[in-house]
């Protein structure tokens, strides 16, 4: 059978002086970027779920891509049927990495004995297409929130059993996730929060949570996995509030159940604007707290309150992330996933690659800015001189365990100090940022 995308060529860097539409124009995948080849630094990835299980619909009207594997019940000829699909469409895109939730490349399942062995299944035919093809999974994750089962959560549901239907779908996912070679394993909670508090335990809930993600981490290393443990903040939807709201939030939950040494964040973009935040103070705030991982990369609409799960175009937001990112020293495990899809109207196999396109190269011209804006050094200057005093053997001081409230106000009023107001510069290191975009 020709495939779904057989008109369409591998994509290929072919520059800025290109017509061709279906081609990268920024993205050079073996060009040299601080020491690192650019593939290299985005370790970029497609996402299963989106690209290949959502068909189109919305809440207001049912599918509109009709592809050739949508249109049914997703048995096991239907599941191979869109995994030999998403492999064409990996080869010829050319990025290195996939992403995938279980429920995503499996036949459909019902009982619990039915979703193991339809899983165990497909996994035996993603390894053949790995191997055949040289991709990589970047990581794995259970679907955990679409069931009717899980109208009431995951880990956090009122019902004993509904959690260890949970627990059963990520032992099995995390040992595909290892033998596949996954670099993460990612828990998504869609659901681990609550509508109403009238009928929620809070503390219970959040007790059940915690103890399954320990449960989680012990398994990680039972198995020998040794891949990065992601959460992925989302602030609301489809809940009226979720347990992990964003970065700090979740930090606040590892501290309060001893895995911030065991667990990172997977930070979305969408999520972070969702949450009241920047993209990049999420990143931001994970990097400073220690527990940076990964990105899925997409965006929102600022005229929507949900998430879009839009293909990224604001290359200032793209920019000033990765900045953060690199000054970090770049990703270890983690990656840039995807998380996005077409509009409901892209209908065409052209499309799917058009969105994949923008998004590439606007992560390889963001990246080529946040290099050149460490090269330059200006924002480094701005803060090493805003700070300076704090590292200054005086302000270090101040910081001390042998120094006290006391002391620093008596020796403040001996001085006589009357520190004056200073200019913070904004507008100056926003024209900073403006001028490498």
């Amino acid at each position: 059978m020709m495939s779904y995308f057989a008109d369409i060529e591998p994509i290929k860097f072919e520059g800025l002086d290109s017509s061709n539409q279906l081609a990268f124009r920024y993205y050079d995948k073996d060009r040299m970027v601080m020491g690192k080849r650019m593939e290299d630094h985005l370790r970029m990835a497609v996402c299963y779920w989106h690209s290949f299980c959502w068909d189109g619909f919305d809440v207001f009207g049912g599918g509109t891509f009709n592809r050739p594997w949508h249109g049914g019940p997703i048995d096991q000829a239907r599941a191979d049927h869109k995994l030999d699909e998403a492999f064409e469409f990996f080869t010829r895109l050319g990025l290195p990495y996939f992403c995938f939730h279980d429920v995503d490349v499996m036949a459909h399942a019902e009982t619990i004995d039915e979703h193991v062995r339809n899983f165990a299944n497909i996994v035996d035919k993603i390894q053949e297409k790995m191997d055949a093809t040289g991709i990589k999974l970047l990581w794995g994750t259970a679907n955990m929130f679409s069931h009717p089962r899980y109208m009431g959560g995951a880990s956090t549901n009122p019902d004993p059993d509904v959690f260890r239907f949970a627990a059963t779908q990520v032992r099995h996912c995390i040992e595909a996730t290892h033998r596949l070679g996954g670099e993460n394993y990612v828990l998504w909670g869609g659901r681990e929060g609550y509508d109403c508090l009238l009928n929620t335990d809070l503390k219970q809930e959040k007790a059940q949570l915690g103890r399954f993600l320990q449960m989680v981490v012990e398994h990680k290393h039972k198995i020998g996995f040794k891949g990065d443990i992601l959460i992925e903040p989302k602030p609301h939807e489809p809940t009226k509030h979720q347990y992990d709201f964003d970065v700090e939030t979740i930090y606040g939950f590892l501290l309060a159940n001893g895995l911030e040494k065991e667990v990172k964040m997977n930070i979305e973009a969408n999520h972070a604007t969702l949450s009241g935040h920047s993209f990049e103070h999420e990143v931001a705030s994970a990097i400073n707290l220690g527990i940076f991982g990964s990105i899925d990369m997409n965006r929102g609409d600022p005229q929507n309150g949900w998430d879009t799960d839009q293909f990224p175009n604001d290359i200032r937001e793209i920019t000033t992330g990765l900045y953060y990112i690199l000054k970090n020293g770049g990703f270890v495990n983690g990656g840039n996933n995807f998380d996005a899809k077409v509009r409901r109207q892209s209908i065409d196999p052209a499309d799917l690659f058009h969105g994949h396109i923008g998004g590439i190269d606007i992560l390889a011209r963001s990246l080529l800015n946040a290099a050149a804006m460490i090269e330059g050094g200006e924002l480094d200057a701005v803060l090493q001189d805003r700070y300076a005093d704090w590292h200054s053997d005086k302000g270090q001081a101040l910081l001390s365990k042998d120094n006290g409230l006391e002391a620093i106000s008596d020796a403040a009023l001996a001085e006589g100090i009357s520190p004056q107001p200073k200019s913070g510069r904004q507008e100056y290191v926003e024209n900073i940022i403006s001028r490498y975009i």
